[in-house]
């Protein structure tokens, strides 16, 4: 997956928050990363996208790539 990356950063700042003593952030990161996670196994590929006839970026903003917000 072309996002896993994301996954990696969120494990090396919960590292450094819980050898820091940042307990509460390591918590919190190990959360995040969760619904990293969650929300990167929704995401459908650009081969998939592309075999249901849909844009890969589709609902993506151009720059961020996030998803736009709902009307």
């Amino acid at each position: 997956m072309q996002h896993d990356w994301i996954l990696g950063v969120l494990s090396d700042l919960q590292a450094f928050a819980k050898t820091n003593g940042l307990e509460a952030l390591g918590e919190q990161l190990d959360d995040t990363r969760l619904i990293a996670m969650a929300e990167l196994a929704c995401i459908p590929s650009e081969g998939q996208a592309r075999a249901h006839g849909e844009s890969p970026t589709a609902g993506r903003h151009p720059q961020r790539g996030g998803s736009l917000p709902d009307a």
